[in-house]
């Protein structure tokens, strides 16, 4: 069985605050060995001194900040920017997000998000001498499909991709292209009692498979080479 609860009491998130002191104090020792911690992307952020003044009124101010996270533009349509960062990402506006932070600021990604994940990990484990998965997620569109999802952009002691080919199915064939995106998952269902305006800016999953904790992980596993895109 696979449980989830949100960390309620972290409150407001300032540059240079230590996440990893914030979550162990929220938690009051309620962290259990093998957890896997979801933080949001904005607070991750909003430690790392990630949010940079913008005129919101002004498109070309934003647009430029934009072009200035992004390494390939992929498609514009009105306002809306399709584009490529330095991590690897195809998202809307370069991961830039005006939600949820001061008026008159913009929250741009982490520079490196699986180090943000792995400064958190370590940070628990020398508060309190336990080993917890870390996933830094951030609400993402997908193309072909309606509405927003929370998927991984760092992870640290879990897995970001299972891969199950040579594997057997239920019926004892053997699973030829089958890779489970097991970070997006587990983000994606810690954002049912995270919410976008609960003020839960981090979930703990327990019950993950013991087989997804593992010490090499990163998210650009879940990235698909242009190699092997057919839309590129």
């Amino acid at each position: 069985m696979i449980s989830i609860f949100g960390l309620v009491g972290i409150g407001e998130v300032n540059d240079g605050d230590r996440l990893a002191s914030l979550i162990v104090a929220a938690a009051d020792g309620a962290l259990h060995e093998g957890d896997v911690l979801v933080v949001t992307q904005k607070v991750v952020s909003k430690a790392e001194g990630r949010l940079v003044p913008v005129n919101t009124e002004d498109p070309l101010a934003a647009k430029a900040l934009v072009e200035q996270e992004s390494v390939r533009i992929v498609r514009r349509r009105g306002d809306l920017i399709i584009s490529e960062t330095s991590h690897g990402f195809v998202c809307a506006n370069a991961g830039i997000d005006l939600s949820n932070v001061p008026a008159g600021y913009a929250a741009l990604l982490p520079v490196d998000c699986d180090r943000s994940a792995r400064r958190i990990r370590d940070g628990v484990r020398a508060d309190i001498g336990i080993n917890v998965g870390v996933i830094v997620s951030d609400t993402f569109g997908r193309p072909w499909r309606k509405g927003l999802t929370d998927v991984a952009i760092g992870v640290a002691g879990v897995a970001a991709v299972v891969d199950l080919r040579g594997t057997p199915d239920s019926l004892g064939r053997e699973l030829q292209v089958t890779e489970v995106a097991v970070a997006d998952e587990i983000a994606s269902a810690a954002e049912l009692v995270m919410g976008k305006a609960a003020g839960i800016p981090v979930a703990v999953v327990r019950g993950v498979n013991a087989e997804w904790l593992r010490e090499a992980s990163v998210a650009s596993e879940i990235v698909r080479p242009p190699s092997e895109d057919l839309f590129r």
